[in-house]
């Protein structure tokens, strides 16, 4: 297939770009720069300008494609609001595009939050008003009765591997090196779930090639105690682990405090069946201590 993918150059859409030129598609990656554009080339993809921002240069890029991989988002939880709009935004303008012809649109979204204190599954429905973004997930689902394959990828909050993840992990790691203690909240018994960088990228690649319309999870490892996650950073930076009470976790955490005390465990199992996806990758635990965050053990 000929594949549009936004994001192309970030941490995830860089590996999906690659994946997906090695099971022998054409790829045309988003950049909204000359570093962007540069970034897209070296993977071997060809490099289209567009912006997010710019719903005409997104259908302009998406001109002639057989599907779309939509991983770009502005995640500045400062506008909330505002990116979600951006995105609904991108997402009309791609489904404009590929109307009637039954290719793949495929958006991410998340697992976090989904289904408080269980695990959440492919078949969870949060109500969209929950967060625009969950929103934007059943827009695009909804995108069936257009002539459209939509695809939702709900990825795990963390997704790691070496030298490049600056997501929750990274924060973390650097607050424990900043406050000289790896902590967690109360017992840290609440879950996370995690998948490696190239696990989300196969994912991604199954997904485009053969999956129904609907909901995928990009988790490998569903339930991750906190207290363990906070223990691996502790152990690789050389400092202390320890509990803090939920009072002290905003003053210790700043805006990761709540999401770092989420019980957010998410299961993968429904994605497994459908696809043949199996995660190989190094587990999150074993990428910490391998110094997948790079610099943050120093001073």
């Amino acid at each position: 297939m000929r594949l549009l993918v936004t994001g192309a150059s970030g941490w995830i859409g860089a590996a999906a770009v690659s994946e997906l030129i090695a099971a022998g598609h054409q790829v045309l990656g988003l950049a909204r720069s000359e570093n962007a554009a540069n970034a897209v080339g070296k993977l071997g993809a060809r490099a289209v300008r567009g912006s997010l921002d710019d719903p005409d240069s997104l259908r302009a890029a998406a001109s002639g494609v057989d599907g779309v991989v939509h991983l770009a988002y502005n995640h500045d939880f400062s506008q909330i609001a505002a990116a979600a709009q951006t995105d609904r935004a991108a997402i009309d303008a791609f489904a404009d595009v590929l109307a009637g012809s039954g290719g793949p649109l495929l958006i991410a979204s998340g697992t976090l939050g989904l289904a408080p204190g269980r695990i959440g599954t492919e078949d969870d429905m949060p109500n969209p008003a929950v967060h625009p973004r969950v929103g934007n997930a059943a827009h695009a689902l909804a995108l069936a009765a257009r002539g459209i394959r939509p695809l939702v990828v709900r990825f795990a909050p963390t997704v790691h591997g070496v030298g490049g993840d600056h997501g929750f992990v990274a924060v973390l790691a650097r607050i424990a090196r900043e406050k000289g203690v790896a902590a967690y909240v109360g017992e840290g018994a609440n879950r996370w779930p995690a998948v490696h960088r190239q696990d989300a990228a196969k994912l991604v690649s199954l997904a485009v090639e053969k999956a129904s319309p609907g909901v995928l999870h990009s988790v490998a490892e569903e339930a991750i105690a906190a207290r363990d996650i906070a223990t691996a950073l502790g152990e690789f930076l050389d400092v202390p682990t320890a509990s803090i009470s939920t009072e002290q976790a905003a003053a210790h955490f700043g805006w990761m405090a709540t999401f770092f005390a989420a019980d957010a465990p998410a299961s993968s199992a429904k994605t497994r069946a459908s696809l043949d996806w199996t995660p190989r990758g190094p587990t999150l635990r074993a990428d910490i201590a391998a110094g997948a965050y790079p610099g943050l053990a120093a001073g």
